[in-house]
């Protein structure tokens, strides 16, 4: 006798698999779905909820005369002073960009010349503090008396105004860090797009203008709009070189009615509006700029709300009156949305 068993035969590959037969009674339409629990976020967004309801309350509560809130927020001074930080912010954020565009390109040349020239600015106004470079214009008086450029002579403190100090030392700033945006733009063009525009025989300028640049705004353009908005809360430090921006209006009716945290509140609320308005230009700006390199472009947020709210309205494929068990993995999430609904 031995105990040697032969191994079971393979089986053949035209012979159908195996059925579990006890599995095949089970009607599909029997089969449940059951959403997975996700009580982890559900316990963060109540933490979340409840703390951002504390803060909430702590301001209800809190010894603020939101009367005063109210009144001042469309108060002449404070209003003429947004008008002041809108257009300084857009002055010096033309100047950054036509001026950063150029350091970027002289930074990007063989020139030695050039490329040290520029690689000197941007090391200057990156490695000092914008307040600093704010009160060196501000006070460009005790090194040189006069302007005089040939043409035109006079008084460095009649020329050198607190917006012209603040135009300055903003835009002159931005520009050292909007060349290190064009230039990584730029370099992030194919060099091929260069070599074939020489074929064509397209000087470097042209090439630059017609190649070059309009493929770097897809990268360039993003980084722009967020420093935009930088700007727009950055220039809340003109107060200091006595220029009536928001802050500085703000800051100037507290000194009179005492109420300081209201006039912050007011000034805030200004801010924030700005920066909503702004934000919402930037998000389809760069939605404009990436449709050529995205097939399909992101939604906007009608869109977005707009399939939130016809999601809720699609019929679950599951359940005991749904379909096949084909489309059980659409259905999934479907059964999902139903059952959260």
């Amino acid at each position: 006798m031995s105990d040697f068993r032969e191994p079971p035969s393979p089986a053949s590959k035209d012979e159908p698999p195996a059925v579990d037969e006890s599995a095949a009674e089970v009607p599909p339409e029997d089969i449940v779905a059951i959403p997975v629990r996700h009580w982890g976020r559900w316990i963060g967004a109540v933490i979340v909820l409840a703390l951002l309801g504390a803060v909430v309350w702590a301001f209800v509560q809190a010894k603020i005369n939101w009367d005063v809130v109210g009144e001042y927020l469309t108060y002449d001074t404070i209003v003429e002073g947004a008008g002041k930080t809108l257009w300084i912010t857009l002055l010096a954020m033309l100047l950054g960009v036509v001026l950063g565009v150029i350091l970027a390109v002289m930074r990007l040349s063989a020139n030695p010349v050039l490329s040290s020239v520029a690689w000197g600015y941007i090391w200057f106004f990156r490695g000092t503090p914008v307040l600093v470079q704010l009160f060196l214009w501000y006070n460009l008086s005790y090194i040189f008396d006069t302007v005089n450029l040939g043409f035109y002579k006079d008084e460095m403190n009649d020329v050198m105004t607190p917006f012209l100090a603040a135009l300055l030392g903003l835009g002159l700033n931005e520009a050292a860090y909007m060349a290190e945006i064009a230039r990584a733009g730029i370099q992030s063009v194919d060099r091929g797009q260069t070599e074939a525009a020489h074929a064509l025989g397209m000087n470097n300028g042209k090439t630059l203008r017609r190649i070059v640049l309009p493929q770097a705004m897809r990268v360039i353009i993003p980084p722009t709009g967020n420093e935009f908005i930088n700007m727009l809360k950055t220039s809340s430090l003109v107060y200091a070189i006595q220029y009536n921006e928001l802050f500085r209006a703000g800051n100037t009716i507290s000194s009179r009615n005492l109420a300081v945290m209201e006039m912050l509140l007011v000034v805030t609320a200004w801010y924030l509006v700005l920066t909503t308005v702004f934000s919402i230009g930037q998000y389809y700006l760069e939605r404009h700029f990436a449709k050529g390199s995205q097939q399909e472009r992101s939604p906007t947020a009608w869109h977005r709300v707009r399939t939130q709210l016809t999601s809720f309205r699609t019929k679950s494929p599951t359940g005991p009156a749904g379909g096949s068990g084909d489309s059980g993995g659409s259905g999934g999430s479907g059964g999902s949305d139903a059952s959260g609904g």
